[in-house]
């Protein structure tokens, strides 16, 4: 089973993106589907999660900016990301059934 998470990247306060996490070996729809994201050094902070049955569900930090969903057809969970604020920045991590972890992918929000 593998994840591959991507869609990071820089871009400016206020401004946007979308992370993907395509799964390989399992289906996602199956699976609870989390995000997490992290910086060196701090703390694994849980920010948004899917259930199987499509119920979503959103860290305070990011509730009302960011919205996780899925793609069946193509196996894919998405983190959109609007508002983005510096202080979203660190390395996101796509997660499924809380031991199945993707690689990180870099986000920074520049001020």
């Amino acid at each position: 089973v593998q994840l591959q998470a991507c869609g990071g990247g820089l871009v400016q306060a206020g401004g946007s993106l979308r992370l993907s996490c395509t799964a390989s070996g399992t289906i996602v729809s199956m699976n609870v589907m989390r995000w997490y994201r992290q910086t060196p050094g701090k703390q694994r902070e849980w920010v948004a999660t899917i259930t199987s049955t499509g119920g979503a569900s959103y860290a305070d930090s990011v509730k009302g900016r960011f919205t996780i969903s899925r793609d069946n057809a193509k196996n894919t969970v998405y983190l959109q990301m609007i508002s983005l604020k510096p202080e979203d920045t660190t390395v996101y991590y796509c997660n499924a059934n809380g031991y199945i972890w993707g690689q990180g992918t870099l986000v920074t929000v520049s001020s």
